[in-house]
C-alpha cells in the first residue's frame, strides 16, 4: 500500500509530505484548493505521461517520492525480473525538469517510465470522476466482466490460438492474392526454361561458331592456298616439286656417300625431308578435300549465332551465364509450383485453428455469462443498499466473428425503476446513479483483485444524503484489509475516515502554496463541520460532525 507521498514544485505545492494507512483515507479541502494535483504526483509515480506545466513556476524542476509497503507477492516478482531488489518497502522517484524531461528511480536505481507503469500499475487504481462516464460506453463493459470473472487463464489460451489463427490467415490471403501474380510467373519461366533447353547451349559454343564461321567464310581462298602449296610440294606437268627434288638430291649424296662414308649424315638428313615432304602433301591433300565450300554449313552457323545472339540479349552475356539464368528460374519455378502445395496446407490448418480457436472462444463466453449471474447478485445487493432498490441489471449479449477479445459482444442494459424495460446506462443513469453503479461494481471486483490501494476521486459526485452516507459505508467496508484513498467534498463521507487528511491553500507574502494537514480528532470535527455548513462554522454544525464521525466509528 502507499505509505508516504512527498511532493516538491509540483504546482501550487512547494513542498508537501502525505502520510497513509491501511483502511478509509479521506482528502478533503476547499474546490481549487490542489486535490488534483495529489492525483497528478500519483500518476506520474505511476508511470503515466506528465508535463513540464507541472513544475512549480519559478523552479527548475518537480519531485515526487512515494513509499509502499506491504508489497504483492507479483510486484516483488516483477521488481526482480525488471533487475530490481524485491524488498520489504519500495521507493518510487520521479523527476520533472523545466524543460519537460522526465527521469524514474525504483529503489535508488535508474527505470523507465513504461517499468513503473508496468509495476505501479497492480499497486494502485485510480477511479477518477471521468472513469463513471465510462461506463456509458459499451466498449468498456467485457472488461469489467472480464475482470470480475478472473478469466486470465482462458483469456490467455483463446487468445494465443486467435493470435495463431490471424498469422496463418494472412498468410493465406497473401497466397491468394499473389496467386494470379503467380500464374503470370510461371507462364514467364516456363517460357524461358523452355527457350533456353530446348537451344541445348554449350559452354563455349559461340566462341567455337565464330571460329568456324571464319573457315567457311574463306574456304575458297583457303583451298586455293593449299592447292598451291601442294602444287609447291608435287610439282605439275611442265616442272618439278620440292619433293622431287629433295628426292633428286637424296639420292645424288646417297650415291655420294658410298664413295665417302663422311657423306652419309647428309644423304640420312636429305632422306628424312623427302619423306617428310611426301607425308606433308599427302596431309595437305586430305586437309584440301574438307574445305569444300558448303553454303548450308554457312547459313546453319549463321542461324545458331543469331540464335545465341538473342539468348544472350535476354539472359547473360555468355553461355555460361544463360545456363545459370536457367537453373535459378527452373528453381523458381519449383518453389512457385510448391506454392500450391503449401497454400493447400496452410487452408488445411486454418480450418483447424479456426475450430480451436472457436472452442476456447466458446469457453471464455461461458466464464463471461457465468461470471455476469455472480456480478449481478453482487451488484444489485449494494445498489440497494446505497438507496437504489429495484434496480434490475441486464446483460445483453451477441456472439459474432471471432476477434482479438473473443466472440463476444456486451453491453449492461439498467432498469432504474420496477417495471421499465431495461435500457442502456447513457439513456437513463445520471452522474449521481453512474456513481453508484461504478462504487458497486468496484466494491465487486475489490476481492477479485490483489491491487491494494484503490484511490476514488469523487466519487460521490451528484449524491447526497442518505446515498452520500451509503456510500461512505460501502467504501469502509471495501477498506478493509486493503487501502483506500478517498477525495470527496461530502461530510457522511468524511466521518467515515480511519485517516483524515486536509488540504489548503494558503497565500504567504506574494505568493500561493497548497498544504496538507493530517488532521487530529479536534481538527477532523471543524472539518466535517466546514463541510456540512461552509465557511460560518456554528455550534450545531459542530455537534453534527462530532455526531457523524461519532457514527462512523468502529
Amino acid at each position: 500500500m502507499l505509505s508516504q507521498l512527498n511532493i516538491e514544485n509540483v504546482a501550487v505545492i512547494e513542498k508537501a509530505q502525505a502520510n497513509f494507512q491501511e483502511g478509509l483515507n479521506v482528502l478533503t479541502g476547499e474546490t481549487g484548493a490542489g486535490k488534483s494535483i495529489l492525483i497528478d504526483s500519483i500518476n506520474a509515480i505511476l508511470g503515466n505521461r506528465t508535463s513540464r506545466d507541472l513544475v512549480r513556476t519559478g523552479t527548475g524542476k518537480a519531485c515526487i517520492r512515494a513509499v509502499f509497503t506491504q508489497i504483492p507477492e507479483g510486484v516483488r516478482n516483477k521488481l526482480e525480473e525488471a533487475g530490481y531488489p524485491g524488498e520489504e518497502e519500495l521507493l518510487i522517484y520521479r523527476e520533472i525538469t523545466a524543460e519537460g524531461k522526465s527521469s524514474c528511480r525504483i529503489n535508488g536505481l535508474p527505470a523507465t517510465a513504461a517499468v513503473l507503469r508496468d509495476i505501479c500499475g497492480e499497486l494502485i487504481s485510480i477511479h477518477g470522476q471521468h472513469d463513471s462516464q465510462s461506463l456509458t460506453n459499451p466498449a468498456k463493459h467485457l472488461g469489467v466482466l472480464d475482470a470480475y470473472a478472473q478469466n486470465r487463464g482462458e483469456y490467455q489460451a483463446y487468445h494465443e490460438k486467435y493470435r495463431e489463427l490471424i498469422g496463418v490467415k494472412r498468410q493465406v490471403d497473401r497466397l491468394k492474392a499473389e496467386e494470379s501474380q503467380r500464374r503470370e510467373r510461371v507462364d514467364l519461366l516456363e517460357y524461358q526454361v523452355e527457350e533456353i533447353q530446348s537451344a541445348r547451349l554449350q559452354e563455349g559454343e559461340s566462341q567455337a561458331l565464330e571460329q568456324r564461321r571464319k573457315v567457311v567464310s574463306h574456304a575458297q581462298g583457303i583451298m586455293e592456298q593449299l592447292a598451291g602449296a601442294l602444287a609447291a610440294l608435287n610439282g605439275q606437268e611442265d616442272f618439278g616439286g620440292a619433293a622431287d627434288l629433295l628426292g633428286a638430291a637424296s639420292n645424288s649424296i646417297s650415291y655420294a656417300a658410298q664413295l665417302d662414308e663422311s657423306l652419309k649424315p647428309y644423304a640420312d638428313r636429305l632422306g628424312e625431308l623427302y619423306y617428310a615432304a611426301r607425308e606433308l602433301a599427302a596431309d595437305l591433300a586430305s586437309e584440301e578435300e574438307s574445305y569444300q565450300f558448303d553454303p548450308a554449313e554457312q547459313e546453319a552457323i549463321e542461324a545458331r549465332l543469331d540464335l545465341i545472339h538473342r539468348l544472350k540479349q535476354k539472359y547473360g552475356s555468355t553461355e555460361e551465364e544463360i545456363l545459370e539464368y536457367a537453373e535459378k528460374a527452373r528453381q523458381e519455378l519449383e518453389t512457385i509450383q510448391n506454392a500450391d502445395q503449401t497454400l493447400a496446407e496452410l487452408d488445411l490448418k486454418l480450418h483447424t485453428l479456426y475450430k480451436e480457436a472457436r472452442d476456447l472462444a466458446a469457453v471464455l463466453t461461458q466464464t463471461r455469462l457465468d461470471a455476469f449471474e455472480r456480478m449481478n447478485r453482487e451488484i444489485t445487493g449494494v445498489l440497494g443498499f446505497l438507496n437504489m432498490p429495484g434496480i434490475r441489471f441486464v446483460l445483453q449479449h451477441s456472439t459474432g466473428p471471432l476477434a482479438g477479445s473473443g466472440q463476444d459482444s456486451v453491453e449492461f442494459l439498467i432498469s432504474a425503476n420496477k417495471g421499465e424495460e431495461p435500457k442502456p446506462l447513457a439513456k437513463i443513469a445520471s452522474g449521481g446513479e453512474l456513481s453508484r453503479i461504478m462504487l458497486a461494481i468496484k466494491s465487486a471486483l475489490a476481492e477479485k483483485d490483489d491491487i491494494p490501494t484503490i484511490i476514488y476521486d469523487e466519487i460521490d459526485t451528484g449524491v447526497s444524503g442518505l446515498a452520500a452516507g451509503r456510500i461512505g459505508q460501502v467504501l469502509k467496508g471495501t477498506s478493509k484489509g486493503r487501502q483506500i484513498l478517498c477525495i470527496t467534498h461530502t461530510a457522511r463521507i468524511a466521518a467515515m475516515a480511519d485517516m483524515h487528511l486536509l488540504i489548503r491553500k494558503e497565500v504567504e507574502g506574494e505568493r500561493t502554496f497548497t498544504k496538507i494537514h493530517e488532521l487530529n480528532q479536534e481538527k477532523r470535527v471543524e472539518e466535517v463541520a466546514r463541510i456540512i455548513s461552509g465557511d460560518q462554522i456554528t455550534p450545531t454544525s459542530l455537534a453534527n460532525a462530532r455526531e457523524l464521525i461519532a457514527g462512523g466509528t468502529p
